[in-house]
């Protein structure tokens, strides 16, 4: 049985969710622009300084949760005793299943995902924003290979060729509820490249 965290931790969860829900729910009202730090910080019913101790602007509130998809990469790599890929393709089938799930994760909400990235698109900052966390996943995924034994030229590989089967099926079905269907079929596609196989779907 997990013990309950302590109360000082607890409070900070609770102070962070409460940031996450109150720029989210302005965000809404008002559009990106038209909310300040302030603005958050009130909602939430914390001050400035419990939001910077969080976030770093609100445009980082806007990715609060990249950090989770992450953590959930790293607890993958933790977790499992997956032998060494022998090449690419080995790779990026290990890389399937921890993609599938990210996008189960990040679909859990599929209307709240659907207004994520209609504020990011709105914005230009936000989608560079979006750039850079898109590329710490990768990051995050050649490491989980690395970590398996995998070497690194294979490892960078597999995880942009992973990445870009999640973003090319985001680009093409544009819809939460079947994210994970479009992402597998992606993959299915990248896997068979070269083989002439005209399978789209595991």
């Amino acid at each position: 049985m997990t013990p309950p965290l302590p109360l000082v931790e607890r409070k900070q969860r609770q102070a962070r969710q409460r940031i996450i829900e109150a720029a989210r729910e302005l965000f809404l009202e008002r559009g990106f622009d038209g909310v300040s730090v302030g603005d958050i910080a009130e909602r939430a019913e914390v001050g400035r300084t419990t939001f910077f101790r969080h976030f770093g602007d609100k445009q980082e509130v806007v990715f609060a949760n990249e950090q989770e998809l992450l953590d959930t990469i790293a607890a993958a790599g933790q977790a499992d005793a997956v032998p060494a890929p022998r090449d690419a393709t080995e790779a990026l089938e290990q890389l399937r299943p921890v993609l599938l799930a990210l996008c189960t994760q990040a679909t859990a909400d599929p209307d709240a995902y659907t207004r994520h990235f209609q504020l990011i698109e709105q914005h230009p900052e936000l989608r560079g924003r979006d750039a850079v966390k898109m590329q710490q996943v990768a990051d995050k995924l050649s490491e989980l290979l690395i970590h398996r034994g995998s070497d690194e030229a294979t490892a960078r590989f597999a995880a942009q060729i992973a990445l870009a089967c999640y973003q090319s099926a985001k680009r093409l079905g544009d819809n939460p509820r079947t994210l994970v269907e479009d992402t597998q079929a992606a993959f299915s596609r990248a896997l068979t490249l070269g083989t002439g196989t005209a399978e789209t779907r595991a």
